[in-house]
């Protein structure tokens, strides 16, 4: 299990191996836009992982091209529908859209 910590809200939630940061959010009530209901072909649930980056999975490719043409992507950029957790170790996440 790791903690995730979602910014800005500070909530923190108990996550198990292979949930998507994306479902924990919305599990968390925190607001953030997906417009592609988890499909990694609109960008819209764009994160920065703050701390953790080991705790998630790698970048698949399809992640990675979406956010090849996301503007202000940095190294801490996800997509929130892609990501997972692996339960290695507690992670932070700055949800960057609101809905």
């Amino acid at each position: 299990m790791s903690t995730v910590t979602i910014l800005p809200s500070g909530n923190q939630i108990e996550a198990g191996e292979g949930t998507s940061l994306l479902s924990l959010i919305l599990g968390a009530d925190q607001k953030i836009q997906h417009n592609c209901d988890g499909k990694a072909t609109c960008g819209t649930c764009h994160i920065f992982v703050l701390e953790g980056r080991k705790g998630v999975s790698k970048l698949t490719r399809e992640e990675n091209e979406k956010l090849d043409s996301i503007v202000g992507v940095s190294s801490k950029s996800r997509l929130a529908c892609q990501a997972t957790i692996l339960g290695t170790e507690d992670v932070t996440v700055e949800v960057l859209s609101f809905r």
